[in-house]
């Protein structure tokens, strides 16, 4: 297969493309940043960002409902989502069904 010449517009002598002994002496942001921005400011950079994972994480299903039930659940308005789970709490099973021990 015949490779496309490099534009030369595109080739920047200064930025060279790294080389795998680059890659061999490149060290973690948590180890460089400190020696060169300080500890202080380098906290800032490392801290995480996002938000904070949940201890209770809730789970992810596909479930199939009728879709007149899924348009009443909507036209109750924003929050619907959140009033959904709490109904479905509140109903259901304590007990899984012929087990007798709680989950």
């Amino acid at each position: 297969m015949k490779r496309k010449k490099p534009d030369p517009e595109l080739i920047d002598d200064e930025n060279p493309e790294l080389t795998d002994e680059d890659f061999a002496r490149a060290r973690p942001a948590r180890e460089v940043l400190p020696e060169i921005l300080g500890k202080e400011i380098a906290e800032q950079f490392l801290k995480p960002r996002g938000r904070p994972r949940s201890p209770e994480a809730k789970v992810s299903i596909s479930l199939r409902i009728p879709p007149e039930v899924l348009a009443r659940w909507k036209a109750s308005g924003p929050g619907w989502q959140t009033r959904m789970v709490a109904a479905l709490s509140r109903t259901a099973p304590r007990k899984p069904a012929g087990t007798g021990k709680d989950r």
